[in-house]
């Protein structure tokens, strides 16, 4: 199963306020918090660990079917850090995901999934045919086979991941 969130700094700072009294300790835990506070640079860490919960919780909805607002019970830590990659593991009510945030100029981009082994594995597909199930959840179809995929947008961003096949 795979998981992603993009997110488009510069569109952050027109659409949000990351420092809005209360917004911090509604979306995350009092550790996570620490991280943010700690970090040189806050606004970036804020908008990893959101992207990393973004893209845990696309796991978690494909597995539970439930959908809802949980970011303080999608729990982060960060495992490896340098300036471009940030690896890391979401943990929610039992299940465990691991996490790889890229940062590339004003793009943030997290991949999610069950396996840490399958972090590698991750592809853009360029045939990009991709149906929803009843629940809203895409797949690609490639020769009337379904495949999990994973989509995010967010500003001048868009990503299509999905697991290598083959």
């Amino acid at each position: 199963m795979i998981g992603n969130d993009v997110i488009d700094l510069e569109a952050t700072r027109v659409q949000s306020n990351w420092k809005r009294p209360g917004l911090l300790e509604k979306l995350f835990t009092q550790e996570e918090r620490e991280v943010i506070n700690s970090h040189n640079s806050p606004e970036i860490m804020v908008w990893v660990l959101w992207s990393m919960k973004e893209a845990a919780y696309k796991i978690y909805n494909r597995q539970t079917k439930l959908r809802s607002f949980i970011p303080l019970q999608l729990i982060c830590t960060i495992d490896v850090s340098c300036s471009t990659v940030i690896r890391g593991v979401v943990k929610c009510n039992g299940f465990i995901y691991a996490t790889k945030t890229v940062l590339d100029g004003n793009l943030i981009h997290t991949i999610a999934t069950v396996n840490i082994i399958d972090i590698e594995k991750i592809e853009e597909p360029e045939n990009s045919n991709v149906i929803k199930d009843t629940s809203g959840i895409p797949y690609q179809l490639i020769e009337n086979e379904m495949y999990p995929v994973s989509i995010s947008h967010h500003g001048r961003f868009y990503k299509i991941v999905s697991l290598k096949y083959c």
